[in-house]
């Protein structure tokens, strides 16, 4: 069954991608990172500049085939013909249609945004009403 993980109270909600997504890739994960075209938008400049020496390689449906099959990461709009299915981060409102297919669904809730915090307890109940048990990580409280 797919693990599902809510990581709340994020600062920066696509900083916090970035260092999850580099500790996801240490670990030999590979990535799928949901998200609407600003968004994901954004978040390819923060991937490409993690650090003065450090970037998350990644690629997009429009890199083609080849590209997305090389890639540890790949920023989508849509769960559709993709490579892999290790770890997906949902950035949008909704619960992702067919997440089922992923080992583990990670959630980023904003630490300030009381709409994504709204929006984050909607799906928390849609996951648990599937019958999905919820780890939640309280970022507060990791120091």
């Amino acid at each position: 069954m797919t693990e599902i993980a809510f990581h709340f109270n994020a600062p920066d909600k696509l900083a916090y991608v970035c260092r999850f997504a580099r500790k996801a890739l240490r670990h030999g994960a590979r990535l799928v990172i949901l998200g609407d075209a600003a968004t994901l938008s954004q978040l390819s400049a923060r991937l490409w500049s993690v650090s003065a020496t450090d970037f998350l390689a990644h690629a997009t449906a429009a890199d083609g085939a080849q590209m997305l099959a090389a890639s540890p990461i790949v920023l989508a709009e849509r769960l559709q013909e993709l490579p892999h299915h290790d770890v997906l981060v949902n950035l949008t409102a909704q619960v992702p249609e067919d997440f089922e297919r992923f080992a583990r669904v990670v959630e980023i809730v904003s630490s300030g945004d009381e709409m994504d915090r709204q929006e984050a307890r909607t799906r928390w109940r849609d996951y648990a009403a599937r019958g999905f048990s919820i780890v939640r990580h309280d970022l507060n409280l990791k120091g």
